[in-house]
């Protein structure tokens, strides 16, 4: 039974099985920095990623700050695939040009959590 209502609730909200959660982990130690890249993928993955994928606007993560780093998402819902992997590449792969010295970014597919 539990089986049962959990996998219509996931079929529901398109959840894993039925799609892939993308998550955009950036951190900073520098706020402004943080906003500005976050709102620059967002931007670019919006426009490229077609209608399947819903791309959440950047927020704070849950635990917004950890060690002195400030620490930002963004979520994105669609199935994964070769084409949607490359628009993520060469998306983080610009970001990634800028040489920035105090951002990281990391992408995880279908996280064990959300924190």
């Amino acid at each position: 039974m539990f089986y049962e209502t959990e996998i219509a609730l996931r079929k529901q909200l398109k959840y894993p099985p039925f799609c892939d959660i993308i998550v955009i982990g950036f951190n900073s130690l520098n706020e402004n920095d943080i906003k500005i890249q976050s709102n620059n993928i967002y931007q670019k993955l919006k426009t490229r990623l077609n209608e399947e994928f819903k791309v959440f606007a950047p927020m704070p993560s849950p635990i917004d700050k950890i060690q002195n780093r400030y620490r930002w998402r963004i979520i994105i819902k669609g199935k994964m695939n070769n084409e949607a992997n490359q628009i993520l590449n060469k998306a983080l792969k610009e970001i990634y040009e800028k040489d920035l010295k105090t951002t990281r970014i990391t992408i995880d597919v279908n996280p064990n959590n959300m924190s």
